[in-house]
């Protein structure tokens, strides 16, 4: 296949560029890639950042209020079945954020801001940032002042919000 580049850019104008694995998880990648489409991800903020780990979108607007659900995946990792994914959650791979069930990701993903390996093999890692400039940001938004809202913690109190994500 062919690779796959997506440019992710925020309210304030930073941006993210990163490639995308279909070889590695292509139900992800497409699912994402439909919602991309879709301009699902405009408006939408980073709800959940904890530095040293993980910055976490694609589930509240920035008026706090949830995005629209999508219908939920089959998830691309070793412990629900799946072979072909073999993925490092190392800085700044993107991987789809779930609930206890392997199958519910939809359109929530984090970027991991350090080496995540407890993760490997348990979350659909389907991308990476593509630069230092790209993981530079990341790690940005995952210092930023955190609080607790509406009963989810590490909401950051300045909304970090994105304005568009494209594919080049």
């Amino acid at each position: 296949m062919s690779k796959i580049n997506i440019k992710i850019i925020l309210k304030d104008n930073r941006e993210m560029n990163a490639e995308l694995f279909p070889e590695k998880a292509p139900e992800s990648v497409n699912k994402f890639l439909e919602l991309v489409k879709q301009n699902y991800y405009e408006d939408i903020i980073f709800h959940r950042v904890i530095e040293g780990f993980m910055i976490q979108t694609g589930g509240f607007k920035s008026d706090f209020s949830e995005s629209d659900e999508t219908s939920p995946i089959f998830g691309e990792f070793s412990s629900n079945g799946f072979k072909g994914n073999d993925i490092k959650h190392s800085l700044g791979v993107l991987s789809m954020a779930r609930t206890m069930d392997p199958n519910s990701a939809s359109s929530q993903f984090f970027i991991v801001t350090k080496s995540s390996n407890f993760l490997d093999g348990e979350y659909a890692a389907f991308g990476k940032l593509s630069d230092r400039e790209s993981e530079a940001v990341a790690i940005e938004i995952s210092r930023v002042k955190t609080e607790s809202k509406n009963y989810h913690d590490d909401v950051p109190v300045e909304p970090v919000i994105i304005k568009e994500i494209k594919i080049l």
